[in-house]
């Protein structure tokens, strides 16, 4: 497995309807893409968002990085919605479960 991090904070000004629509077509479009495995979103009261993917393998990951759509959001980000991201790629976690 390849887990993605992807911690966010949006722009105070930015279209959250647009934004919105933009992220869940991103979400629906990366469930389709071979290697896909999961995607969960979650929001800290401070503002910050943190968004897991889980992915086959390093290269399926890649790939979905490298969907036309997928890279146009990309730029949308560093232009419209976020004032800041960091994103971290982890090929094989450690896991630990219970139960």
């Amino acid at each position: 497995m390849y887990l993605v991090v992807f911690r966010n904070r949006k722009r105070a000004d930015i279209d959250r309807a647009a934004y919105d629509a933009q992220a869940a077509e991103m979400e629906a479009l990366a469930a389709q893409q071979p290697g896909y495995l999961s995607f969960k979103s979650y929001a800290a009261d401070d503002g910050e968002v943190v968004a897991l993917s889980e992915w086959q393998d390093e290269a399926t990951a890649r790939a979905w990085g490298r969907v036309a759509e997928h890279r146009t959001a990309m730029s949308d980000g560093r232009t419209r919605w976020y004032a800041e991201y960091t994103m971290f790629g982890c090929d094989t976690p450690r896991t630990h479960r219970f139960p």
